[in-house]
């Protein structure tokens, strides 16, 4: 079935995101004082790729399937937040002396929380194990019992369709257990959310037919693991459609799911070790692979040339950072989408051995519906892989033709070599900010829908390490989020390092110190890192994003 095409009416009015009347065009000389949502660094000058949600809580909403995106006229009563740096430093003051306690207690219990912890490396080996040792794990064995996170999926009728590890069959009773919870629960007029006992989390998502569990025992929030698994949900529909999950419930209320789904733990088990490394999906938005502005405008006209009358989407990505991206005008994508399109590029090699045509939903564009994806990489031996969506099944030649005619035209630019050589360095060092202490940020444009960030270095060399600190955005994130007291400004003072976090209706920045900085000189900079941002946007970001 082939996806319905059709622009929804919430999304994006007059299909871009240029300010409303009244508001200066102009991008401005500084990106503070008064900045404004899509005037921010990394904001697209001529509109935006991606549908303008809001991230985060656009994901947690409680009507998942029938999200509304706030259009530039319905944000202009959040363009009047304060943004200078006077107004940010005063924040800090007011907050400064409740966050520095807080942050002792997260030191304490992070402490704790590492004297539990596996070695890393083991879960990273386990993590990497083949399906049938997976479903070999003896689920009444200790150290079943000890990984950080185990995630279930299952039918309302309590039969297993997921486990992350584990075999489902063994794992029956458990979940019929889980759905007793639910159900009881429901009897009462109620419904169950999450348990939080002995330092678990267990977190329940009910979207019929299905029921997502997760017990977790990190330093992540209730909002964060509903977040993870509303990411499973989607990884289902992107396999079946919702239509199609619907229609096989109402048949047969007892079907077991994974006839269907035989075959895909692998995709679903590469999204959980990615959610857990790749800051992308805390952030709900997508990272782009640094270059000149030139050579990306170059890029992007070949992709925008090469074109087909079924195509709605040409997406050119290196390890799961944006190239280019080149869209049927009037349709955008949602991060979301693509984060599910770089999943399963990631999770299999043998889209390297040649042209893969394969059917994929779109739930946040679509869910009733499939489109085809052309998948193949340019070069066997390069991390350049071209994915062209198509809403016709019968097109793979022809869309096969749009690949070489992009090829053809990136030959005759002359630009092969250029992306040979942006593609060996794929992160940038903190040390071409230029700023004393700084040793790490994340920014996210809420206009564009895209973010940066440096590679990590030292001191966060080991695997621990890292994950130590994305731990600590995700714990500022969920600070800043939080449903019933949602923070502007935050400023985290450890034993191992400041941490300082700002979130406006334009831009989200978490930043990184050296722990014998000043809050004051973390608010001077910020300044100079913002400034940095704008000055290298061209090179981070996709200002001029094409559509055919």
């Amino acid at each position: 079935m082939a996806a319905d095409i059709h622009k929804k009416d919430w999304e994006v009015p007059n299909g871009s995101l240029v300010p409303a009347d009244g508001q200066p065009t102009e991008r401005s000389e500084s990106p503070t004082p008064g900045l404004a949502q899509g005037m921010e660094p990394g904001a697209g000058q001529e509109g935006a790729m991606f549908v303008h949600t809001r991230s985060y809580e656009d994901l947690t909403s409680p009507e998942d399937r029938d999200v509304v995106s706030r259009s530039p006229e319905e944000g202009q009563g959040d363009q009047a937040d304060q943004t200078s740096m006077e107004q940010i430093s005063k924040d800090f003051s007011e907050l400064s002396t409740q966050l520095t306690g807080m942050a002792l207690d997260l030191e304490e219990e992070m402490r704790l929380s590492q004297e539990d912890k596996m070695d890393l490396s083991l879960q990273t080996a386990q993590r990497d194990s083949a399906q049938s040792e997976k479903e070999d794990e003896d689920v009444t064995m200790e150290a079943w019992r000890m990984h950080q996170k185990h995630v279930f999926v299952l039918s309302e009728a309590g039969k297993p369709v997921y486990s992350r590890y584990g075999s489902e069959e063994a794992l029956s009773s458990t979940m019929g257990v889980m759905m007793a919870l639910v159900s009881f629960l429901e009897a009462e007029k109620n419904a169950i959310r999450s348990i939080h006992a002995d330092g678990y989390k267990v977190v329940f998502v009910r979207r019929s037919p299905l029921v997502l569990v997760a017990m977790a025992r990190t330093r992540q929030s209730e909002q964060e693991i509903t977040h993870e698994l509303l990411y499973i949900y989607y990884q289902i529909l992107s396999l079946l459609t919702w239509t199609q999950l619907n229609h096989i419930f109402q048949q047969k209320q007892s079907y077991d799911l994974r006839r269907l789904l035989a075959g895909s733990e692998r995709i679903t088990d590469n999204l959980l070790d990615l959610m857990a490394r790749d800051p992308s999906f805390l952030m709900g938005a997508v990272r782009c692979l640094p270059m000149t502005a030139g050579l990306r405008d170059t890029v992007s006209t070949c992709l925008q040339q090469a074109k087909a009358k079924s195509l709605v989407f040409s997406i050119l990505l290196s390890r799961n950072q944006l190239v280019s991206l080149v869209r049927k005008k009037d349709q955008f994508l949602h991060p979301i989408d693509l984060h599910l399109l770089f999943n399963l590029i990631s999770s299999s090699s043998s889209f390297r051995e040649g042209e893969a045509w394969t059917p994929i939903c779109l739930p946040k564009f679509n869910s009733s519906g499939f489109f085809h994806a052309h998948i193949s990489y340019l070069e066997q031996d390069m991390d350049l892989c071209l994915l062209l969506v198509s809403t016709n099944r019968e097109d793979f030649f022809t869309v096969s033709d749009c690949k070489r005619r992009f090829q053809e035209r990136l030959q005759k630019r002359g630009v092969s070599h250029a992306l040979q050589e942006a593609l060996r360095t794929p992160f940038y060092s903190i040390s071409q900010v230029g700023i004393p202490d700084l040793r790490h940020f994340i920014y996210k444009s809420k206009s564009s829908g895209l973010f940066t960030s440096p590679e990590i270095e030292a001191p966060y060399v080991s695997e621990e390490e890292k994950q130590r600190l994305l731990e600590l955005y995700q714990y500022l994130h969920s600070r800043a989020h939080n449903s019933s007291r949602p923070l502007k400004n935050i400023y985290f003072t450890g034993p191992s390092e400041n941490l300082l976090a700002w979130v406006t209706s334009a831009f989200e920045l978490y930043v990184c110190y050296s722990p014998l900085g000043t809050k004051a000189a973390a608010v001077s900079a910020v300044n100079k890192l913002m400034k940095w941002i704008r000055r290298e946007e061209d090179r981070l970001f996709i200002l001029t994003p094409q559509t055919y």
